[in-house]
């Protein structure tokens, strides 16, 4: 596959990332710009806690067919190539963390992560999922379901012998989550992160 190439599916998959779901959902449909509200992340959590479920719904599946979709299409048009197909993943997802649109400030990256997985490990992001349900059941916390299900997902790609570059992808998809909860973490350790329907995201 020729340079030119390449690096117009990472861009694609990049602008695909970066669309800015939240933002926009919350502007449609409340007429307000969703990074003066709460946490100001223009992520599912915030959306969800400042505009209502529907508003937090629609933007976790838009966050979510953001990574998925490229992904998808990139294993069907090139088969040959799964390396692309993590590649182009990795650039939805930092599209989605830093996206163009909005001044390279965007969301936490969890929902497109969790698109990007379901295509290219769907079993181990399946157990992900069991285990970011059963954590904020637990803790009362997304960030700590977002962060459990992160742990988990490279951890189940390993145990279900997935290939080693889709663990190392997955690993550094936990590492990248982590890396944008360190907030949410200092809050979790001081006692200060609010609950399901709190404030912060």
């Amino acid at each position: 596959m020729g340079d030119f190439r390449l690096a117009g599916l990472l861009t694609l998959g990049y602008l695909s990332g970066g669309i800015p779901t939240g933002y926009l959902v919350v502007k449609r449909l409340k007429g307000y710009d969703i990074r003066t509200r709460g946490s100001g992340n223009p992520g599912t959590a915030n959306v969800y806690r400042n505009a209502g479920a529907l508003a937090g719904g629609i933007t976790l599946l838009v966050d979510a067919a953001k990574g998925f979709v490229p992904v998808r299409l990139c294993q069907l048009a090139f088969p040959a190539h799964p390396a692309l197909a993590i590649a182009v993943g990795a650039a939805a997802v930092v599209g989605h963390n830093w996206t163009v649109f909005l001044g390279f400030k965007g969301g936490k990256g969890v929902a497109t992560s969790a698109g990007v997985f379901l295509a290219l490990l769907p079993l181990p992001m399946a157990a992900a999922m069991v285990g970011f349900l059963v954590a904020v059941q637990v803790s009362g916390h997304i960030s700590v379901g977002s962060l459990a299900g992160a742990a988990v997902l490279p951890l189940a790609a390993a145990a279900l012998g997935a290939p080693p570059a889709d663990i190392a992808a997955a690993a550094a998809a936990c590492a990248m989550i982590v890396y944008k909860h360190i907030p949410n973490i200092r809050r979790l350790l001081q006692n200060r992160e609010h609950g399901i329907h709190g404030p912060s995201a």
